[in-house]
Parts: C-alpha cells; sequence; structure tokens
C-alpha cells in the first residue's frame, strides 16, 4: 500500500513541502547551463509542492488546521537578487513562489492557509559551514511562525524570524517615474506630427 493509500481516509492539519535541490555549480553558470538538470529542479522545487496538494487536497480540507506551508527561499526573491548567477536554484525557487501564491488565491474559497517559508541559511549540506544559523534555530523559528499563522496571512512569504519577506514589486515613485518617461517619450514622437 502506497503512503497515498494509506493516507486516503486520514485528514491532514498541515502539509509543509519541503523537498529541494541545488544544483551542482558547474551546471548553473552563464555559457554552461545544465538544461536537463534545470527541468530536474523545476520537477522537484516547483512542481512536486503543488502536485503535492493536488494529492492531498481532500484530505487537508477536511482538517481543523487546512494548511499547507511551502519551503522556499530568498534566492527566489526578484526584489532580493543582488547577486546575480544560481540560475535554476533562483528561477525555480521564484517559480514556486508566485505557484503557491496563485494556490492561496485558488483554495480561498475552501479556507485553506497556503504560506511560503524562508528557512534562513542554514548550516546544512546544501548551505554549507559558513551558513549563519543552526538547523535548530531554523526549525524554532519556523514552528513559531507556522503556529501564529492565521488565514488571513494566506498566501504571504515569511522568513523564519517572523519577518514578512518584500513582494516582488516596483515601488510607487519608480512607477511613477516611468511613466512620466513614457509620457515624454511619447510626446517627442508624435511632436513632429502634430504641427
Amino acid at each position: 500500500m502506497s503512503s497515498y493509500q494509506a493516507l486516503s481516509n486520514q485528514t491532514i492539519d498541515l502539509l509543509i513541502n519541503n523537498a529541494g535541490i541545488y544544483p551542482p555549480e558547474h551546471g548553473d553558470a552563464f555559457g554552461a547551463t545544465d538544461y536537463a538538470a534545470w527541468a530536474y529542479a523545476f520537477a522537484v522545487n516547483t512542481m512536486a509542492p503543488l502536485k503535492m496538494a493536488e494529492a492531498f487536497i481532500q484530505q487537508i480540507s477536511t482538517s481543523q488546521l487546512k494548511t499547507i506551508i511551502t519551503i522556499t527561499s530568498k534566492m527566489g526573491s526578484i526584489a532580493d537578487n543582488r547577486g546575480g548567477s544560481s540560475y535554476i536554484y533562483r528561477s525555480s525557487k521564484a517559480a514556486v513562489n508566485i505557484v503557491m501564491k496563485s494556490l492561496s488565491i485558488d483554495l480561498d474559497s475552501r479556507r485553506i492557509t497556503a504560506a511560503l517559508l524562508h528557512p534562513g541559511w542554514v548550516r546544512t549540506d546544501m548551505g554549507g559551514p559558513n551558513a549563519l544559523i543552526t538547523a535548530e534555530q531554523s526549525v524554532t523559528g519556523m514552528r513559531r511562525v507556522i503556529s501564529n499563522l492565521k488565514f488571513a496571512d494566506s498566501g504571504k512569504f515569511y522568513a523564519f524570524d517572523g519577518q514578512i519577506v518584500p513582494g516582488e514589486v516596483f515601488r510607487l515613485s519608480l512607477i511613477s517615474h516611468s511613466r512620466r518617461i513614457i509620457r515624454q517619450e511619447y510626446a517627442t514622437c508624435i511632436a513632429p506630427n502634430a504641427s
């Protein structure tokens, strides 16, 4: 009997999507991209969390907590990308962020909370020995965030310390500035025909 079949008549209060892979550096550099590794990273980091939600939606819907958490990374943040490179990992995490945001909207009518969690830079095999926090510190923080989640928090992106990760939106001042430039360029283009 598969795990899925064994859980078919159970309720799931909290589903945590924690699987993730970081591809080898030699296949994740400009000019040397391993496209097969990229596809595999998307299968694990991006597609699998949605597949898990689809597979267990009935068990989650009938539970009390009705919560889906996906462990992601600030490396998937467009606004926070100051280092470049890591095309495969960054894009797979940026993609799962938008997938989970969409999921939170689609599951709104079922009152299911779907949120994202950044575990921090953790001293693990993936994070390496120079990372900032221990696994214990990361898990303690994430457990605290999860225990405080409310339905109103669905769709949000939290760090392990409870801070909201900035959204991927332009500042209003930048948008306003861009609109002024577009208007000026448009006026310049049509000015010769206006006379």
